[in-house]
């Protein structure tokens, strides 16, 4: 088990490599945005499902959120960050080059999590996808993950403060003032507004 602490993610991060890391929902595989391919070798992921960029705060993340879209976006985000909604957004003009999707929409969200959020602050907006190998149920603890992925370090202290082992919500943008569950999951959304 390669167990580390914040300031060796962080040279881990910028060497290229992704880490493992906890959330409040299940576990994450991150990497630096400019380094997103990495996580697709690791996971077996088929390269047109995107990533989530997780941020720390909501300033972290509203730069990469189109114009159009960004008072809908503090709006829920003021009622649901920290915690397991991801929303799908148009992103800013100015922040393609980091996106993962075809349509050119990013995930966003702001994990309710201490490490996961000191980490972050760290090292700046992390894209992200749940530690496992796509297609088979991961692990929500230290020592399934290693075997999934032994060369990946792993971000400490352990044990690691709760996960809840349900994936997050996702909510798609449509339009101002037009949001559409795509996903359930831990946050039950029962009005958009």
């Amino acid at each position: 088990m390669n167990l580390v602490d914040c300031k060796t993610a962080l040279k881990t991060l910028n060497s290229g490599l992704p880490i493992i890391f906890p959330t409040d929902t299940l576990p994450a595989i991150g990497c630096l945005p400019k380094f997103s391919n990495i996580i697709y070798e690791f996971k077996k992921r088929d390269r047109n499902k995107p990533l989530i960029l997780m941020g720390s705060e909501l300033k972290q993340l509203i730069d990469y959120v189109h114009e159009s879209a960004k008072e809908d976006c503090e709006n829920i985000a003021s009622k649901y960050w920290p915690g397991a909604l991801t929303m799908v957004i148009p992103a800013s003009e100015k922040q393609t080059a980091i996106l993962t999707s075809n349509d050119l929409t990013l995930g966003l969200r702001i994990p309710n999590s201490l490490i996961a959020q000191s980490l972050i602050r760290e090292t700046g907006p992390l894209l992200t996808s749940s530690a496992n190998i796509s297609g088979f149920t991961g692990s929500i603890t230290v020592e399934g993950i290693t075997l999934d992925f032994p060369s990946l370090n792993i971000l400490g202290p352990i044990p690691w403060e709760k996960i809840s082992g349900k994936a997050s919500t996702i909510i798609v943008w449509k339009k101002s003032g037009d949001w559409r569950i795509i996903r359930e999951g831990e946050v039950l959304v029962r009005e958009l507004y």
